[in-house]
């Protein structure tokens, strides 16, 4: 076990969910176990709860404990073992153009406008649907968090939005978001390549992005990113090749 565990107080209390209906795969029940939002979080205490499999939204600290399913695996990037493969490459060099700005998590218009054109093409149904600028800075950002936003830009202005929290050991990515008109760039996978290479030029061992459901087509993405580590019976291990 890492030493940061040291940063998470014996006393700091977790509470589960009721069930209810899973995001991800349909007919699936979720149970989700929040750390105490009563207590006060850091970034250095959710460094260390990130090292346990958590994530954050807003200001909640959350990981899935489902009873009857495991298909959630926290999954992170060892940035030092890292090669992009073939296509990650490809995706690279087709975005050679865009210059990258990171900037403090503050409301800006052009990003707003960004968002709800990107939830609007991709989730019109969605939960997210015809956000408003409240709930859009309550997702992304919190009180206690160091989070930043990372402008991607060509010569017609912003077509990518990065959102990402500084952790000790690592970069954790939050949400990528992008102008619908750009989907053909593959702006997403550019967008984590670049995080590795931020990573490193931080010193920073991780990348972590979040939750790999191998059967939801939305999350099993990640799975391309190799080598990857996943967290599964309370260690982080590399994710074996799939033969399928």
């Amino acid at each position: 076990m890492s030493h940061s565990h040291n940063a998470i107080p014996p006393e700091l209390l977790f509470y589960a969910s009721a069930p209810h209906p899973c995001s991800y795969l349909e007919g699936r029940e979720a149970v989700t176990l929040f750390a105490d939002p009563e207590a006060k979080m850091s970034t250095a205490l959710y460094s260390a709860l990130s090292e346990l499999g958590f994530r954050r939204s807003g200001e909640y600290v959350y990981a899935p404990r489902c009873p009857a399913c495991s298909a959630c695996l926290p999954a992170r990037i060892p940035v030092s073992q890292f090669h992009p493969n073939r296509s990650q490459r490809r995706s690279w060099k087709k975005n050679s153009d865009l210059s990258a700005t990171v900037l403090p998590a503050e409301f800006r218009q052009e990003h707003f406008a960004l968002y709800q054109a990107y939830v609007n093409s991709r989730h019109p149904d969605g939960s997210m649907a015809t956000p408003d600028p409240e709930q859009y800075n309550r997702f992304f950002t919190s009180s206690w968090c160091d989070t930043r936003f990372v402008e991607f830009s060509d010569h017609t202005g912003v077509v990518a939005v990065l959102v990402m929290d500084l952790l000790a050991n690592g970069l954790s990515a939050v949400y990528t978001f992008f102008d619908p008109e750009a989907a053909q760039r593959g702006v997403g996978v550019h967008a984590v390549l670049w995080l590795v290479e931020e990573a490193r030029r931080r010193g920073l061992s991780y990348v972590y992005l979040g939750y790999l459901i191998h059967e939801s087509p939305k999350m099993a993405y990640k799975a391309n990113y190799r080598p990857l580590e996943v967290f599964r019976s309370g260690v982080w291990q590399l994710l074996e090749q799939r033969q399928d």
